[in-house]
């Protein structure tokens, strides 16, 4: 018996016509494996990413080295990368305004900063409080907008925190807007460890729509901890969300909450909108090709189930 390689389309009530999925793979994918992956296989990661079809790929972080060793070679890719490396859809993470500088120099176009819901991991991930970490923020953001560039806000732990238990709606809400305030075009809710459900999910929808913060700002960023990616991710497309984060292979972590596991796996994510009828520009036989190659390079099996079906049928995995 052999798996077919397309899913039977048969739309969804709800769904958006077209998703823009956005690329995580080579940053936050990357970013937790135990050994450094060397630069010149993240280039070539990156243009499988973008051969295939992926029009959205997060690049890199320009993270000091001590903080994330495995991004600390974030010029070099560029530079590898070239004109592909720059362009209004090839992001960057940049925590401060050194890292904005790092990425100016580089010609980087599209960045994001990088927040958190609760005051713990604040202070695990940037050493400072959330009321801080927004006023570190704040010029980075403006001098980004300045230069022409596209900002992103991400804001982590807004489903549950490992320390603190359960967040709060209203304190993610919070956060979001303050972030948002400072002018950021869109942002990405986080569900770093990845314990959200979809009423969950809808509530805080809701909440932030509530504050002005409508679906059309907002990108998900579900992590696979409990099985719930892309059940959540549905129930976002559902509620008007139309940019998804994902990971090719199901890649990803976090190296400041070890509970964070793999990211939902983009190619499970172009099944299930192939199912729904959902445009995507992505080729999936293509994404699982990448994710058998890299998972040769990581040396494990990737954790998406569609690569692992694929690739079986096709006798790669």
């Amino acid at each position: 018996m052999t798996t077919p390689g397309l899913p039977m389309t048969e739309p969804m009530p709800g769904m958006p016509e077209r998703v823009t999925i956005y690329e995580v793979g080579p940053r936050d994918g990357l970013q937790n494996e135990l050994a450094v992956v060397p630069v010149d296989v993240k280039a070539e990661f990156v243009r499988r990413l973008l051969a295939a079809g992926l029009e959205t790929v997060e690049l890199t972080s320009f993270v000091p080295q001590r903080w994330v060793p495995q991004l600390g070679d974030a010029e070099e890719l560029l530079d590898l990368l070239g004109p592909v490396g720059t362009g209004q859809q090839r992001p960057v993470l940049v925590p401060n305004e050194r890292g904005l500088d790092r990425a100016l120099d580089k010609g980087v176009t599209s960045v994001a900063v990088f927040g958190s819901a609760t005051e713990t991991f604040a202070r695990k991930n940037l050493n400072r409080s959330v009321a801080e970490s927004v006023e570190m923020f704040a010029p980075v953001v403006k001098r980004a907008l300045d230069a022409g560039a596209w900002v992103r806000a991400y804001v982590s732990m807004c489903f549950g925190d490992p320390w603190e238990g359960p967040v709060p709606v209203d304190q993610v809400v919070d956060v979001c807007s303050r972030l948002m305030d400072l002018g950021c075009d869109q942002l990405s809710v986080g569900d770093t460890i990845g314990v959200g459900t979809p009423g969950h999910v809808l509530r805080l929808l809701d909440a932030l729509d509530d504050a002005g913060i409508g679906p059309d700002q907002v990108g998900v960023h579900f992590h696979d901890t409990y099985g719930q990616a892309l059940s959540n991710t549905l129930t976002a497309l559902q509620r008007g969300v139309t940019v998804v984060d994902a990971s090719t292979g199901g890649l990803g972590g976090c190296p400041y909450a070890r509970s964070a596991t793999g990211n939902l796996a983009t190619e499970d994510l172009v099944w299930a909108l192939d199912g729904l009828g959902v445009a995507h520009g992505a080729d999936l036989q293509a994404l699982v090709e990448t994710s058998v190659w890299m998972a040769g390079r990581l040396g494990r099996p990737s954790p998406s189930r569609v690569v692992r079906a694929l690739a079986g049928v096709t006798g790669d995995a």
